[in-house]
């Protein structure tokens, strides 16, 4: 039986929602998630709170969570080194996710650098962690065009995975970040990418309409992705792109596609049950 990981992204459902989340309720919604099982929970950011708000609770909410038993990596968004050395301060971080993308225009407006900019800063943060049991996950934002008329295509793509591929990241997210992404291009890059650098680890994380989600993960699944981000009900999306908050696959719907390719989630559907009630709650 195939395994498929899925990848809950409480973070990424979070941090468009304009009214501040109590630090509490985020521990406790984070508590329900560590018990379902998942691979990966997206479940923080140390970026600067005046970007992104609704997360400047981060290092208490890892705090809170240290000594809680579970199998999940714990993964945090950065986007500087600053950012790099303030998540290496919790031991019980596992990944640093760098939000890289292939739109010069959203790269400004998110990180307030330029792509090479970006990339110089990942090579320095790929040394800050050398030593360390973390290990870096770099989103390919804007991975399947842009809305900014900013030049794109696959071959675009692949251009950025052979240099990250020389600098030795071994983790990679092709991420859909206002959906627009055509299941021909999703189909073209993952049987290109995975069987080229199969020490890199491609995943998908698709933005998409709660009903429009089917066709980008089959076309992944079908040629070789194995790890899928979600977030419960689809909340969220990127609050920094030029669209409206178009939403995140919902995990319950990437564990119904896991079912009907009978794939191995491994999850605790009864402790996933509990985990929606509290999303609905938090967030609905």
């Amino acid at each position: 039986m195939e395994r498929v990981k899925i990848i809950e992204c409480p973070r990424d459902a979070m941090q468009g929602i304009h009214d501040f989340i109590p630090t509490d309720k985020k521990i406790n919604h984070l508590i329900k998630l560590l018990k379902v099982g998942f691979d990966t929970i997206d479940s923080g950011s140390f970026v600067s709170p005046k970007i992104i708000p609704q997360m400047a609770d981060t290092a208490e909410l890892m705090e809170a969570v240290k000594d809680i038993p579970h199998s999940s990596k714990l993964s945090v968004i950065i986007a500087s080194e600053g950012g790099a050395e303030r998540a290496l301060r919790h031991s019980n971080v596992d990944l640093l996710g760098f939000p890289f993308s292939l739109s010069e225009q959203f790269q400004e407006d998110n990180t307030h650098k330029s792509i090479e900019q970006s990339f110089e800063s990942i090579k320095n943060i790929l040394k800050m962690i050398q030593d360390t049991d973390k290990e870096l996950l770099v989103y390919f934002s804007m991975a399947f065009g842009n809305p900014y008329g900013d030049p794109w295509s696959v071959d675009l793509v692949k251009d950025w995975a052979v240099r990250f591929s020389d600098i030795g990241v071994t983790r990679i997210n092709l991420s859909d970040t206002t959906s627009m992404a055509h299941p021909e291009d999703v189909e073209e890059l993952f049987k290109t990418l995975i069987p080229k650098y199969p020490e890199i680890e491609f995943g998908a994380h698709f933005h998409s309409e709660y009903h429009h989600w089917f066709p980008k993960v089959d076309a992944a699944y079908r040629n070789g992705c194995r790890r899928f981000d979600g977030a419960i009900k689809g909340f969220g999306g990127c609050p920094m792109a030029k669209n409206d908050l178009v939403g995140n696959t919902a995990t319950e719907k990437l564990i119904t596609y896991a079912n009907s390719v009978n794939a191995d989630h491994g999850l605790d559907l009864m402790a996933f049950e509990s985990a929606y009630n509290s999303a609905m709650e938090v967030m609905g």
